[in-house]
């Protein structure tokens, strides 16, 4: 859907008021929001002003969930720009592409249609993969630098070849879950995605309720079809090893969802110019629960990596 509260636009009588729609197809942005070349309107938020930084988020939550980094950055110079993924949020809720390559695809429409230039992408969870993947597929000539967060890369499916791997049951349950009673499911969820069971969390019952208020936002299709364990799309491993830009990984050591015995301790050594920041005891939601630290190392990660055209020089 577009974004509440659009402003109203003043049409001379008689006149006809301008059109939304593309000239001859194509994607194009609108206020706060962007329509893909398959019709899907992709909202997204932009705050202040300089070098840029790109957010993607977790399944099935909004680019609300980055707020705290966003408003912090934004603060400090850089200009913040999120998306709600489709399927989730304020976006349109498409039957078709909920996939990764069509995430990828979305963000390139959004880093091409507002011309972003060193820009440092940052994912969280599958949206660690997305930005993996976009990587991948269109290359690094927009961005400085990546910053990986709690996220699903190289590859979560067990198997023969990834031992540590979960097991395609958890994916066929957490897909049982979203069919049988979502809101009581991401209400569960919240719990470990915090660390809430962990002895002397301090996670309050109003973060877990934001988590959960975000997750029902997002559409049936893009909560079921959005968790493909078994899916060839869920291998990542090929898209690190094209990722040519610095990089932060940062994981936390207790994530209960994407433990990192499988995650980050094997994407840091893929990634060529990996750094990687392991956050002892954190839970999956450090972005949240960690949002102070990780706020400094996000800091200074930009200061540090800065913009291709100084790098060159």
């Amino acid at each position: 859907m577009a974004a509440a509260g659009a402003a109203s636009m003043s049409v001379p009588a008689g006149a006809a008021p301008p059109s939304m729609e593309p000239a001859s197809g194509g994607s194009y942005a609108t206020g706060s929001s962007l329509v893909t070349e398959d019709g899907t309107r992709i909202y997204y938020k932009d705050w202040g002003s300089g070098q840029p930084f790109v957010f993607s988020h977790g399944w099935p939550l909004t680019v609300d969930a980055w707020e705290d980094a966003m408003f912090f950055l934004a603060s400090h110079g850089y200009r913040c720009v999120g998306a709600d993924r489709r399927g989730h949020g304020r976006s349109s809720q498409p039957w078709r592409g909920n996939d990764m390559d069509t995430y990828a695809d979305d963000l390139s429409a959004l880093l091409t249609k507002l011309d972003l230039r060193d820009a440092i992408l940052i994912g969280h969870s599958t949206g660690g993969g997305e930005v993996a993947r976009y990587i991948g597929r269109h290359g690094s000539e927009r961005v400085a630098g990546a910053v990986l967060v709690s996220d699903i890369t190289p590859v979560m499916l067990k198997s023969a070849t990834n031992p540590l791997g979960t097991p395609i049951t958890v994916y066929d349950g957490i897909r049982a879950g979203v069919l049988t009673d979502r809101a009581k499911f991401f209400s569960d969820l919240s719990v470990p995605f915090y660390g809430a069971n962990r002895p002397g969390s301090t996670v309050s019952q109003g973060l877990r309720d934001f988590f959960v208020a975000q997750s029902m936002m997002a559409g049936m299709p893009a909560c079921y079809f959005g968790i493909k364990g078994d899916s060839p799309d869920s291998d990542f491993t090929e898209d690190l090893k094209r990722i040519d830009v610095p990089t932060l990984i940062v994981h936390g050591s207790d994530d209960q969802l994407v433990p990192i015995a499988d995650s980050a301790l094997l994407s840091s050594k893929i990634v060529k110019r990996a750094t990687l920041r392991v956050y002892e005891g954190a839970p999956h939601g450090l972005p949240s629960t960690e949002k102070d630290r990780l706020n400094a190392d996000l800091l200074a990660f930009a200061k540090s990596t800065g913009r291709k055209a100084s790098l060159s020089q």
